[in-house]
């Protein structure tokens, strides 16, 4: 047992290298992936902050989770579109038929996804701070808002992963990432829900980003987190348990 599990990590290590090399070859894709959450954040400070009564003082401090967690969904579309051309090409064939632990490959995929959105997360938030972003926040809280960052990254991983596996087309792999960019509107993470409509602040009210945003934001600010943070961890560990169950069994299908 111990013999395969070191197999595996080694050969899940490779897998790895493979995948960040290409990242680190084509950094054009972390700068991508900055981009918009970064034109959208000096947009909605700038442009649109005075107007948007959120009850804070500084409309950064309260835009920056939700624009965190757009740059995350962006990022995981790269994923699916590096599985569906390792499929599309047949590499995953050829890994196969090598002497090495099937499911590296996919890890070492998840994991790539995993080092190059946090990448682009740092760089978000250091423009935060040049912008006036300031959190009073300690240690244990930051870690606490990393380890909300990490769990979506990894859950919203496998959904890509899901669509990379399965996508007929390079479009349709990618496409997936659409409307988990879009949510983040439908949420309290421009703006309070209090101000929308009644079946719209159901909605946002009762979806994931909005308990996750609500979390980092109290985080950040160290205010008490209350039953936010609870809500938030289940959503990203349901959504990583059910995403890994379906990716791992669109896997073997390919297989």
């Amino acid at each position: 047992m111990e013999a395969v599990k070191k197999h595996f990590f080694s050969d899940m290590g490779v897998m790895l290298g493979r995948s960040m090399r290409h990242i680190t070859r084509s950094m054009d894709t972390i700068f991508t992936v900055c981009i918009t959450p970064i034109a959208m954040m000096l947009l909605f400070v700038y442009v649109f902050g005075g107007a948007i009564e959120t009850g804070t003082d500084n409309y950064v401090n309260y835009l920056l989770p939700g624009i965190l967690l757009i740059a995350i969904a962006s990022g995981i579309s790269y994923t699916a579109y590096r599985l569906f051309m390792d499929k599309q090409r047949g590499i995953i064939e050829r890994f196969h038929s090598m002497p090495i632990a099937r499911s590296a490959v996919l890890w070492g995929h998840v994991l790539t996804s995993l080092v190059s959105n946090v990448i682009s997360l740092v760089v978000i938030v250091l423009v935060a701070l040049i912008m006036g972003f300031r959190s009073s926040a300690g240690i244990l809280p930051w870690l606490a808002v990393t380890g909300i960052l990490v769990l979506f990254t990894l859950a919203l991983t496998w959904v890509a992963a899901i669509a990379g596996l399965s996508g007929k087309s390079v479009e349709g792999a990618s496409a997936f990432s659409y409307p988990l960019i879009f949510l983040p509107f439908i949420s309290s993470a421009f703006v309070p829900t209090e101000s929308m409509p009644p079946v719209v602040r159901a909605f946002a009210e009762n979806q994931p980003v909005t308990s996750i945003v609500e979390a980092i934001r109290a985080l950040l600010s160290g205010q008490p987190v209350g039953h936010e943070i609870w809500v938030a961890l289940a959503w990203c560990v349901g959504i990583l348990i059910v995403a890994y169950f379906f990716a791992m069994r669109a896997y073997k299908k390919r297989m």
